[in-house]
């Protein structure tokens, strides 16, 4: 049985990076290479820095490339939408983490079982990996009719690829929370907040329910924290659900790993680490797959 699958990054940025140093403690994936489009990239140096083949000629330097099973695309939403045909066509799987939503939205701990052989899976957004799994609990128990989401970042934490794809991140994450989280009807705001000290990540949920049962809400929020908890530590409800009539109100923060970036940058720790909880169990499918052959 294979020890690893081999996998590529493209996009050396902020997120491609904490996503490499979270792949260096990965049982299940090797990562081969990082590549960029800028010869001169600090993230390319930093990976050459830490032993890993690197690129400026972009997806070129993937494609072909029979070793590398599982793509992850950190670059934006136009950028994926030019790499996932080449990519699927390559016989690559693209997990993406731009809001392109290309392939099927994918929250670990509420659908990658559905979604676990699909060539394109797509991490929504930030603030969609953050929420969505508590609106997803509190459908299950009390029928959203209505979910409304505001995700407040560090300004710091929003890079160019953040602010150029805002548009994005509202819409995706939006309709996330009625795909996934099962809402009649989504939306979401985004804010970006320029205090010094930076604030890490604050996500409050606003739900209109048909079932308004507080215990069995509660209980519900609080066994899809501990799902989440399991690949994002820092992930955590600041207070209970607030019941009040029809209408669950949900607080919650994301602190980071600081595994490459300051912990406040929780918007981006999320994404990272859900993209590498997704990919270690495409992983150890395929994996398995193998040594079943073998035998």
């Amino acid at each position: 049985m294979a020890k690893k699958i081999k996998a590529a990054i493209i996009g050396p940025g902020n997120i491609g990076m904490d996503l490499m140093f979270k792949l260096m403690k990965s049982e299940y994936i090797e990562l081969e290479m990082v590549v960029g489009i800028i010869p001169e990239s600090e993230g390319l140096a930093l990976a050459r820095e830490n032993g890993y083949k690197t690129s400026h000629e972009g997806i070129k330097a993937i494609l072909g490339n029979k070793e590398i099973k599982i793509v992850f695309d950190a670059t934006g939403a136009k950028p994926h939408l030019m790499h996932a045909p080449l990519l699927k066509e390559d016989g690559k799987i693209a997990i993406d983490l731009t809001p392109a939503a290309v392939g099927p939205y994918v929250v670990p701990p509420v659908n990658l079982g559905e979604h676990i052989d699909s060539p394109n899976i797509n991490m929504v957004t930030c603030g969609g990996q953050a929420t969505v799994p508590i609106v997803a609990a509190i459908n299950e128990v009390a029928d959203v009719e209505y979910a409304e989401i505001v995700a407040t970042i560090s300004s710091r934490s929003a890079g160019p690829g953040t602010r150029q794809n805002i548009d994005e991140f509202t819409q995706t994450t939006a309709r996330a929370l009625e795909v996934i989280g099962g809402a009649e009807k989504g939306k979401a705001i985004i804010i970006l907040n320029p205090a010094e000290p930076p604030i890490i990540m604050r996500d409050t949920v606003y739900t209109k329910v048909k079932n308004p049962d507080e215990k069995a809400i509660r209980d519900a929020v609080e066994k899809m924290v501990a799902k989440v908890q399991e690949y994002v530590p820092g992930y955590r409800s600041k207070v209970p659900p607030i019941v009040d009539g029809d209408k669950v109100t949900t607080m919650l923060e994301v602190e980071g790993a600081g595994d490459y970036l300051p912990k406040y940058s929780g918007n981006l720790d999320i994404m990272t680490a859900a993209a590498k909880a997704v990919g270690e169990r495409i992983a150890k499918k395929l994996l398995e797959e193998t040594a079943k052959e073998v035998v």
